[in-house]
């Protein structure tokens, strides 16, 4: 199974300098807790934003052009059909989370949608790709706990694709 994981804000802003533009401890919690133990798939310029660390407890897949990009401990791909055919082997979760061109390229592929709406607006460069909310039903929402922590309104959306 293919899944898509975001957050983003009012206006579908999901980056920065392909780093977060906010900061929302209780998201990066939700996002390990959905993608541990599962593989998470991600542009190379994404991965370099996250100081080029892998994620513990999680397959990496890196996706670039960039035919002699190699990572200690991660899978570098270079082609959707590369990362499709590894989806359909393994067991768990295949989680697309970044950057907006990977979330472009693979949305026709995906079965389930994970986004965090973060109910604000920042400032920042990349945002999710179109969606035809036509072609995904909600399955659930939960509102997010706001602290002095996680000082921005959001929910906890999940969608899946409906069956035509």
């Amino acid at each position: 199974m293919i899944a898509a994981i975001w957050a983003q804000d009012e206006q579908g802003l999901i980056g920065k300098n392909h780093k977060l533009p906010w900061y929302l401890p209780n998201d990066l919690k939700f996002f390990k807790k959905m993608t541990e133990n599962n593989t998470v798939v991600m542009g190379r310029k994404t991965f370099e934003g996250m100081d080029s660390k892998l994620l513990p407890n999680r397959q990496t897949i890196i996706l670039t052009h960039k035919p002699d990009y190699h990572v200690e401990g991660a899978l570098v791909m270079h082609s959707i059909q590369e990362v499709l055919d590894y989806a359909e082997k393994f067991e768990g979760i295949t989680f697309i989370t970044g950057g907006g061109e990977i979330y472009k390229l693979f949305l026709p592929y995906t079965d389930v949608l994970y986004r965090t709406f973060i109910k604000h607006t920042f400032e920042g460069d990349t945002y999710f790709p179109y969606i035809d909310w036509y072609d995904w039903n909600m399955v659930s929402v939960s509102e997010g706990e706001v602290d002095e922590q996680n000082i921005y309104p959001h929910d906890y959306e999940t969608y899946q694709r409906r069956k035509i």
